[in-house]
């Protein structure tokens, strides 16, 4: 485990885990550059399958960002110009990012006081023009999936998990990705399950959905130089996939430790006037983030950063109320929880190499801001 240094706690520290799996990086990086496969090579097709099974879906198809696996997700599923995409208004960019490369307009819904999704907000969405909803595990979290399918199932619409955030969490024995028809993973390098640059995954339960998506990734071919669908090129690089390969038997011990220091924030932060999403104790949170909630962020923030200790907002500002998404058209006041959380919300350091001496220091800082 790191430890902190002279009093400092980085919000994220890659380079802890690195040191840890070395070695083994360094051969499976060695590999490929032997072989010298390095798109659409080896590691990507074992990755592939490996994935498919830790998710339990029968599909997993390699691509270069989760907004790809998003985006490819809706082609596949021919969601186009005039269609609707119903998902949340405090996620990141990249969820509505997918609806629109395809044409679509993305509805937004509010979510609930957790900031997770809420089923009710879906169902009042729907419209004839529905085409798909894209419910986001957020922070890690699995959103409450199954109500969401039930939604979904009684209108006939299908589901594309955004998952990007949520690598390994758990519901009822079941992994996030696995209910959907399609659901999209991201391998940004902070993420749980992170790569060596961008990658995604998609992974589905139909093999026609997959199919389609590798055709897409690579130029819509079909077989080589015979091109059948949209000239694309969303392919997942060889050497990322050997990273991923290494880490992958990790992810599980990781997201425990993710979720031992989460109960160890709860310890050092009870009775303090900030909220703290509940504990989960059935594996339903990975806490790819620890956020807390405070009507003295900034100066919480400020205080922290006073101590060396860094932190993060997640999201600043909620969808709707993006410069880049004006023209969705929904004014301030249209969400109120997601703009709620966006004034209110602060992501903690949260690492698996990450020490409890460090939960303790950044503790130690809030109490002393709320005291002050």
């Amino acid at each position: 485990m790191t430890t902190a240094l002279n009093g400092s706690v980085r919000f994220v520290d890659l380079h802890a885990q690195i040191r840890s799996l070395q070695p083994a990086l360094t051969e499976a990086v060695q590999a490929v550059l032997d072989r010298g496969d390095f798109i659409l090579g080896k590691d990507v097709e074992l990755f592939e399958q490996e994935f498919a099974a830790y998710c339990g879906v029968p599909h997993a198809v390699g691509v270069d960002s989760g907004l790809s696996a998003l985006e490819l997700a809706l082609r596949a599923l021919r969601v186009g110009p005039g269609d609707e995409v119903i998902t949340q208004a405090n996620t990141f960019i990249a969820s509505v990012g997918a609806i629109l490369a395809v044409g679509a307009r993305p509805v937004l819904v509010d979510c609930d006081g957790d900031g997770v999704i809420r089923p009710g907000a879906v169902r009042a969405a729907l419209t004839p023009r529905t085409r798909a909803i894209m419910p986001v595990h957020l922070f890690g979290r699995i959103c409450d999936i199954e109500a969401i399918m039930a939604v979904a199932d009684g209108a006939g619409v299908p589901v594309v998990e955004d998952a990007c955030q949520a690598h390994g969490a758990l519901l009822n024995g079941r992994r996030a990705g696995s209910f959907g028809i399609a659901s999209a993973f991201s391998f940004y390098p902070a993420k749980n399950l992170g790569a060596f640059g961008d990658g995604g995954m998609l992974v589905t339960t139909s093999r026609e959905v997959a199919d389609t998506v590798r055709q897409l990734r690579n130029y819509g071919q079909k077989t080589k130089y015979q091109h059948v669908s949209l000239p694309l090129n969303h392919r997942l690089d060889t050497i990322q996939a050997a990273v991923l390969r290494v880490k992958l038997p990790h992810l599980d011990g990781w997201n425990a430790r993710r979720q031992y220091l989460a109960d160890a924030y709860r310890e050092h932060l009870e009775g303090l006037p900030i909220r703290i999403a509940p504990a989960d104790a059935e594996g339903r949170h990975v806490y790819h983030l620890f956020v807390i909630e405070s009507e003295q962020r900034d100066r919480l923030r400020d205080a922290l950063q006073a101590r060396r200790i860094e932190t993060g907002i997640h999201y600043p500002a909620p969808l709707h109320l993006q410069v880049a998404l004006k023209d969705l058209g929904y004014p301030a006041g249209a969400f109120p929880t997601a703009e709620r959380l966006a004034a209110e919300s602060l992501s903690l350091p949260m690492y698996p190499e990450m020490a409890l001496a460090q939960v303790e220091l950044v503790a130690e800082g809030i109490r002393a801001a709320l005291a002050g």
